[in-house]
């Protein structure tokens, strides 16, 4: 599962979205539905207010295939603006993008409507479509479900749309909002490589052991964790070492080599140096700032 599928997902699930589909389809109407970009199947498939003739013909292939040729068509042509189509059985459909920054993550979509009233030459026109097509289905209901869809004025439709560009406006600000959370979530193999170091802080550890533990390569482990420590990975064991020998520096009775080897550092000079480097000062100098207090 790609970003934008899991973004899309969060929006789908989110109470605005919820609330403004309600809101909505009891206006107007219509169906409402949150599209992928490269998600092909009928939109309105299963929702409530669904076209009963869309849902009927979407039971046969050939006109599933022409309904996902027609959405490719509004994708396609609905990257920076609203942008409407009527298919080869005369209905008309919206669809709205959402932009992330520069990027199209999906489209709002409604419609499979009429914008004027049906009439029995147009019926006769679709028919002769779906027998051309090889369609095999029961002609009075084919009819009653054509002539049942909702007829919406060009005007009242654009008004439809108007709202959808506003929701979308609204639904691209929660987007930025989940997509900074999502972001600031560790991934599943960051939080393995954090628990291999704190339980082996103490040995000799290697990048390729821990990336083995992550289950990831090593360099994915690395760019994980430039990406969401803001530190190297060897920079975070170091980190971690230092903080770990702080703690022991509390304990008067270790010596400053005890404390470097019980910390996971090879060598007094190396335990030196980077607590130097992080802390600003020797250990001996220090622990002597920790203990000075004590023995006033």
């Amino acid at each position: 599962m790609n970003n934008d599928t899991t973004l899309l997902d969060a929006l789908r699930r989110s109470e605005i979205y919820r609330d403004y589909e309600r809101a909505y389809s009891d206006a107007t109407g219509l169906p409402i539905a949150l599209c992928g970009s490269e998600t092909w199947e009928p939109p309105f498939r299963g929702k409530a207010r669904e076209n009963s003739f869309c849902a009927l013909m979407g039971t046969r292939n050939p006109t599933c295939a022409g309904c996902l040729r027609m959405q490719e068509k509004i994708a396609s042509a609905a990257t920076d603006r609203v942008v409407t189509a009527k298919c080869h059985f005369g209905l008309t459909e919206a669809a709205v993008p959402l932009k992330l920054g520069q990027k199209t993550i999906g489209f709002l979509r409604t419609g499979q409507v009429f914008t004027q009233q049906p009439d029995a030459a147009q019926f006769r026109k679709a028919a002769a479509t779906m027998r051309r097509m090889g369609l095999n289905l029961d002609p009075g209901k084919v009819r009653e479900a054509y002539m049942a869809t909702r007829v919406m004025p060009h005007n009242q439709l654009l008004s439809a749309t108007r709202l959808l560009r506003i929701f979308a406006e609204h639904l691209v600000m929660k987007a930025n909002q989940i997509a900074v959370r999502q972001a600031n979530i560790e991934p599943l193999a960051v939080v393995r490589a954090k628990e291999y170091i704190r339980q082996h802080l103490h040995e000799d550890i290697t990048l390729a052991d821990t990336a083995k533990a992550a289950c990831v390569s090593s360099f994915t482990i690395c760019k994980l964790f430039r990406r969401h420590t803001g530190a190297t990975f060897t920079e975070h064991v170091s980190r971690l070492r230092i903080e770990k020998a702080a703690e022991l520096l509390l304990n008067p009775r270790l010596r400053i080599s005890e404390i470097a080897f019980k910390s996971g550092f090879q060598s007094l000079t190396h335990f030196n140096r980077v607590f130097r480097k992080l802390v600003g000062e020797s250990p001996t100098l220090y622990r002597e700032k920790l203990v000075l207090p004590l023995a006033a």
